[in-house]
Protein backbone atom coordinates (compact mmCIF):
# COMPACT_ATOMS: atom_id res chain seq x y z
CA UNK A 1 0.00 0.00 0.00
CA UNK A 2 1.09 3.53 -0.70
CA UNK A 3 0.38 5.61 2.39
CA UNK A 4 0.76 9.36 2.11
CA UNK A 5 0.42 11.31 5.32
CA UNK A 6 -0.18 14.91 4.77
CA UNK A 7 -0.03 18.17 6.52
CA UNK A 8 -0.31 21.14 4.22
CA UNK A 9 1.53 22.20 2.25
CA UNK A 10 3.78 19.10 2.16
CA UNK A 11 0.93 16.82 1.10
CA UNK A 12 0.08 18.73 -2.03
CA UNK A 13 2.51 17.30 -4.55
CA UNK A 14 2.94 13.62 -3.76
CA UNK A 15 -0.46 12.86 -2.21
CA UNK A 16 -2.49 14.90 -4.65
CA UNK A 17 -0.69 13.45 -7.67
CA UNK A 18 -1.20 9.91 -6.39
CA UNK A 19 -4.89 10.50 -5.74
CA UNK A 20 -5.46 12.25 -9.06
CA UNK A 21 -3.64 9.44 -10.84
CA UNK A 22 -5.81 6.84 -9.10
CA UNK A 23 -9.01 8.63 -10.12
CA UNK A 24 -7.82 9.11 -13.71
CA UNK A 25 -6.82 5.47 -14.10
CA UNK A 26 -10.20 4.27 -12.84
CA UNK A 27 -13.04 6.15 -14.54
CA UNK A 28 -15.84 4.10 -12.94
CA UNK A 29 -15.41 4.68 -9.24
CA UNK A 30 -17.49 3.04 -6.56
CA UNK A 31 -17.37 5.59 -3.74
CA UNK A 32 -18.05 4.89 -0.05
CA UNK A 33 -18.43 7.93 2.16
CA UNK A 34 -18.64 8.39 5.92
CA UNK A 35 -18.89 10.96 8.67
CA UNK A 36 -15.60 12.63 7.75
CA UNK A 37 -17.34 14.17 4.75
CA UNK A 38 -19.85 15.98 6.97
CA UNK A 39 -17.84 17.16 9.96
CA UNK A 40 -17.03 20.39 8.10
CA UNK A 41 -20.79 21.01 7.95
CA UNK A 42 -20.93 20.98 11.75
CA UNK A 43 -22.20 17.41 12.12
CA UNK A 44 -20.05 15.55 14.68
CA UNK A 45 -18.67 12.07 14.07
CA UNK A 46 -18.66 9.07 16.38
CA UNK A 47 -15.06 7.86 16.12
CA UNK A 48 -11.54 9.13 16.73
CA UNK A 49 -8.48 8.75 14.48
CA UNK A 50 -7.92 5.23 15.83
CA UNK A 51 -11.45 4.18 14.91
CA UNK A 52 -12.60 4.03 18.54
CA UNK A 53 -15.81 5.47 19.91
CA UNK A 54 -15.56 9.10 21.04
CA UNK A 55 -18.96 8.95 22.72
CA UNK A 56 -21.42 6.32 23.93
CA UNK A 57 -22.65 4.06 21.18
CA UNK A 58 -25.93 5.16 19.59
CA UNK A 59 -29.25 3.68 20.63
CA UNK A 60 -30.00 0.21 19.31
CA UNK A 61 -33.07 -0.76 17.33
CA UNK A 62 -34.07 -3.24 20.02
CA UNK A 63 -33.92 -0.63 22.82
CA UNK A 64 -35.79 1.97 20.78
CA UNK A 65 -38.60 -0.35 19.78
CA UNK A 66 -38.86 -2.13 23.12
CA UNK A 67 -38.92 0.75 25.58
CA UNK A 68 -41.06 3.90 25.61
CA UNK A 69 -38.61 5.60 27.99
CA UNK A 70 -35.85 5.10 25.41
CA UNK A 71 -38.04 6.63 22.71
CA UNK A 72 -38.80 9.65 24.91
CA UNK A 73 -35.10 10.16 25.55
CA UNK A 74 -34.28 9.79 21.85
CA UNK A 75 -36.90 12.28 20.63
CA UNK A 76 -36.09 14.79 23.38
CA UNK A 77 -32.45 14.76 22.34
CA UNK A 78 -33.51 14.96 18.71
CA UNK A 79 -35.77 17.97 19.33
CA UNK A 80 -32.81 19.91 20.75
CA UNK A 81 -30.25 18.72 18.22
CA UNK A 82 -32.33 18.74 15.04
CA UNK A 83 -31.60 22.38 14.04
CA UNK A 84 -27.90 21.52 13.50
CA UNK A 85 -28.85 18.81 11.01
CA UNK A 86 -31.65 20.82 9.42
CA UNK A 87 -29.40 23.81 8.76
CA UNK A 88 -26.31 21.88 7.65
CA UNK A 89 -25.08 22.65 4.15
CA UNK A 90 -22.78 20.64 1.85
CA UNK A 91 -19.05 21.01 2.37
CA UNK A 92 -16.09 20.70 0.06
CA UNK A 93 -16.16 16.88 0.04
CA UNK A 94 -19.83 16.79 -1.01
CA UNK A 95 -19.33 19.40 -3.73
CA UNK A 96 -16.20 17.68 -5.06
CA UNK A 97 -17.90 14.30 -5.32
CA UNK A 98 -20.87 15.89 -7.11
CA UNK A 99 -18.42 17.47 -9.56
CA UNK A 100 -16.69 14.13 -10.14
CA UNK A 101 -20.06 12.52 -10.82
CA UNK A 102 -20.81 15.32 -13.27
CA UNK A 103 -17.50 14.57 -14.99
CA UNK A 104 -18.62 10.95 -15.42
CA UNK A 105 -16.13 9.48 -12.96
CA UNK A 106 -18.50 7.92 -10.40
CA UNK A 107 -20.49 4.74 -11.01
CA UNK A 108 -22.26 4.96 -7.65
CA UNK A 109 -21.82 6.76 -4.35
CA UNK A 110 -22.76 4.71 -1.28
CA UNK A 111 -22.96 6.85 1.82
CA UNK A 112 -23.11 5.69 5.41
CA UNK A 113 -24.28 9.19 6.39
CA UNK A 114 -27.95 10.00 6.93
CA UNK A 115 -27.82 13.77 6.38
CA UNK A 116 -28.72 14.01 2.67
CA UNK A 117 -25.85 16.40 2.00
CA UNK A 118 -24.57 14.51 -1.05
CA UNK A 119 -27.90 15.03 -2.81
CA UNK A 120 -28.01 18.65 -1.65
CA UNK A 121 -24.62 19.15 -3.32
CA UNK A 122 -25.93 17.74 -6.60
CA UNK A 123 -24.99 14.04 -6.54
CA UNK A 124 -27.67 11.86 -8.11
CA UNK A 125 -26.22 8.36 -8.21
CA UNK A 126 -26.48 7.85 -4.43
CA UNK A 127 -27.50 4.97 -2.19
CA UNK A 128 -28.29 6.13 1.35
CA UNK A 129 -27.14 2.90 2.94
CA UNK A 130 -28.42 3.81 6.41
CA UNK A 131 -31.43 5.83 5.30
CA UNK A 132 -32.25 9.52 5.76
CA UNK A 133 -32.81 11.32 9.07
CA UNK A 134 -35.00 13.96 7.41
CA UNK A 135 -37.81 11.41 7.13
CA UNK A 136 -39.81 9.69 9.86
CA UNK A 137 -41.29 6.23 9.53
CA UNK A 138 -44.33 4.83 11.31
CA UNK A 139 -43.39 1.35 12.46
CA UNK A 140 -47.05 0.29 12.39
CA UNK A 141 -48.41 1.47 9.03
CA UNK A 142 -45.09 2.32 7.26
CA UNK A 143 -46.19 5.88 6.44
CA UNK A 144 -43.26 8.23 5.82
CA UNK A 145 -43.46 11.89 6.78
CA UNK A 146 -41.03 14.83 6.91
CA UNK A 147 -38.88 15.14 10.01
CA UNK A 148 -39.54 18.90 9.92
CA UNK A 149 -43.26 18.28 10.48
CA UNK A 150 -42.53 16.11 13.50
CA UNK A 151 -40.22 18.80 14.85
CA UNK A 152 -43.09 21.29 14.81
CA UNK A 153 -45.33 18.85 16.68
CA UNK A 154 -42.64 18.01 19.24
CA UNK A 155 -42.14 21.72 19.91
CA UNK A 156 -45.87 22.28 20.25
CA UNK A 157 -46.14 19.52 22.85
CA UNK A 158 -42.88 20.26 24.64
CA UNK A 159 -42.25 24.02 24.37
CA UNK A 160 -39.92 24.23 27.40
CA UNK A 161 -37.44 21.85 25.78
CA UNK A 162 -36.82 24.33 22.96
CA UNK A 163 -35.01 26.58 25.43
CA UNK A 164 -32.37 23.99 26.29
CA UNK A 165 -28.82 24.38 25.04
CA UNK A 166 -26.72 21.28 24.42
CA UNK A 167 -23.76 20.16 22.34
CA UNK A 168 -24.67 18.69 18.98
CA UNK A 169 -24.30 14.95 18.59
CA UNK A 170 -24.18 12.80 15.42
CA UNK A 171 -27.34 11.96 13.49
CA UNK A 172 -29.31 15.04 14.49
CA UNK A 173 -29.54 14.70 18.26
CA UNK A 174 -27.89 16.42 21.22
CA UNK A 175 -26.03 15.51 24.40
CA UNK A 176 -28.71 15.85 27.08
CA UNK A 177 -27.55 13.99 30.15
CA UNK A 178 -29.04 13.97 33.63
CA UNK A 179 -32.48 15.09 32.45
CA UNK A 180 -35.84 13.71 33.43
CA UNK A 181 -37.44 12.58 30.18
CA UNK A 182 -40.54 11.03 31.75
CA UNK A 183 -42.75 14.02 30.96
CA UNK A 184 -41.63 14.44 27.38
CA UNK A 185 -44.53 13.90 25.00
CA UNK A 186 -43.97 11.86 21.84
CA UNK A 187 -46.86 11.86 19.36
CA UNK A 188 -48.13 8.75 17.67
CA UNK A 189 -48.38 8.47 13.89
CA UNK A 190 -50.80 11.08 12.56
CA UNK A 191 -51.92 8.68 9.81
CA UNK A 192 -52.86 5.55 11.79
CA UNK A 193 -52.86 6.88 15.35
CA UNK A 194 -50.71 4.04 16.62
CA UNK A 195 -47.04 4.65 15.84
CA UNK A 196 -44.41 4.33 17.17
CA UNK A 197 -42.49 6.86 15.11
CA UNK A 198 -38.86 6.20 14.25
CA UNK A 199 -36.38 8.18 12.15
CA UNK A 200 -36.13 6.45 8.77
CA UNK A 201 -32.55 5.39 9.42
CA UNK A 202 -30.92 2.06 10.15
CA UNK A 203 -30.18 1.81 13.86
CA UNK A 204 -27.49 -0.40 15.36
CA UNK A 205 -28.93 -3.90 15.54
CA UNK A 206 -31.15 -3.30 12.50
CA UNK A 207 -30.50 -4.70 9.03
CA UNK A 208 -29.81 -2.53 6.00
CA UNK A 209 -32.69 -3.07 3.53
CA UNK A 210 -31.80 -5.74 1.01
CA UNK A 211 -32.60 -3.57 -1.99
CA UNK A 212 -29.92 -1.04 -1.08
CA UNK A 213 -27.30 -3.73 -0.63
CA UNK A 214 -28.23 -5.36 -3.94
CA UNK A 215 -28.09 -2.03 -5.80
CA UNK A 216 -24.65 -1.35 -4.37
CA UNK A 217 -23.31 -4.78 -5.30
CA UNK A 218 -24.68 -4.40 -8.85
CA UNK A 219 -22.82 -1.10 -9.21
CA UNK A 220 -19.68 -2.65 -7.77
CA UNK A 221 -19.80 -5.21 -10.57
CA UNK A 222 -19.62 -2.35 -13.08
CA UNK A 223 -16.92 -0.38 -11.24
CA UNK A 224 -13.18 -0.63 -11.77
CA UNK A 225 -12.02 0.73 -8.40
CA UNK A 226 -13.25 1.78 -4.97
CA UNK A 227 -12.65 5.14 -3.32
CA UNK A 228 -13.34 5.46 0.41
CA UNK A 229 -13.86 9.05 1.54
CA UNK A 230 -14.02 10.07 5.19
CA UNK A 231 -14.84 6.68 6.67
CA UNK A 232 -13.02 4.39 9.09
CA UNK A 233 -15.15 1.51 7.75
CA UNK A 234 -15.53 0.17 11.28
CA UNK A 235 -19.20 -0.55 10.59
CA UNK A 236 -19.55 -3.76 8.59
CA UNK A 237 -22.40 -2.43 6.42
CA UNK A 238 -19.88 -0.31 4.50
CA UNK A 239 -16.80 -2.47 4.96
CA UNK A 240 -18.47 -5.40 3.22
CA UNK A 241 -18.17 -3.60 -0.14
CA UNK A 242 -14.41 -3.23 0.31
CA UNK A 243 -14.23 -6.94 1.05
CA UNK A 244 -16.20 -7.69 -2.12
CA UNK A 245 -14.01 -5.36 -4.18
CA UNK A 246 -10.81 -7.01 -2.96
CA UNK A 247 -12.23 -10.43 -3.77
CA UNK A 248 -12.85 -9.20 -7.32
CA UNK A 249 -9.32 -7.82 -7.55
CA UNK A 250 -10.37 -4.16 -7.62
CA UNK A 251 -7.96 -1.60 -6.17
CA UNK A 252 -9.16 0.39 -3.16
CA UNK A 253 -8.01 3.88 -2.20
CA UNK A 254 -8.95 5.80 0.94
CA UNK A 255 -8.85 9.45 1.93
CA UNK A 256 -9.25 9.46 5.69
CA UNK A 257 -7.55 11.00 8.68
CA UNK A 258 -6.73 8.04 10.90
CA UNK A 259 -6.99 4.27 10.89
CA UNK A 260 -9.47 2.40 8.75
CA UNK A 261 -10.60 -1.19 9.01
CA UNK A 262 -9.31 -1.74 5.47
CA UNK A 263 -5.76 -0.40 5.92
CA UNK A 264 -4.20 -3.80 5.20
CA UNK A 265 -5.82 -4.06 1.76
CA UNK A 266 -5.60 -0.49 0.50
CA UNK A 267 -3.69 0.28 -2.69
CA UNK A 268 -3.46 3.96 -1.68
CA UNK A 269 -4.18 5.86 1.50
CA UNK A 270 -4.09 9.64 1.81
CA UNK A 271 -4.28 10.87 5.39
CA UNK A 272 -5.55 14.36 4.67
CA UNK A 273 -8.66 16.42 5.17
CA UNK A 274 -11.12 14.72 2.85
CA UNK A 275 -12.69 17.95 1.63
CA UNK A 276 -9.38 19.55 0.68
CA UNK A 277 -8.11 16.42 -1.02
CA UNK A 278 -11.23 15.71 -3.06
CA UNK A 279 -11.71 19.34 -4.00
CA UNK A 280 -8.17 19.43 -5.35
CA UNK A 281 -8.85 16.33 -7.44
CA UNK A 282 -12.14 17.72 -8.74
CA UNK A 283 -10.50 21.04 -9.57
CA UNK A 284 -7.90 19.14 -11.57
CA UNK A 285 -10.60 17.54 -13.70
CA UNK A 286 -12.34 20.88 -14.14
CA UNK A 287 -9.12 22.53 -15.28
CA UNK A 288 -8.46 19.77 -17.81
Amino acid sequence: MTMLKASPPAWTDAALQALQSFVRRHPRLFVITGAGCSTAAGIPDYRDVDGNWKRPQPVTYQAFMGDMATRRRYWARSLVGWPVMAHARPGAAHRALAALEGAGRIELLVTQNVDGLHQAAGSRQVVDLHGRVDEVRCMHCETRSPRAALQAELLRRNPAWAELQAAAAPDGDADLEGRDFSGFEVPACAHCGNGPLKPDVVFFGENVPRGRVDAAHAALERADAVLVAGSSLMVYSGYRFVQAAVQRGLPVAAVNQGRTRADAVLALKVEQDVGQALQAVADGFSAS
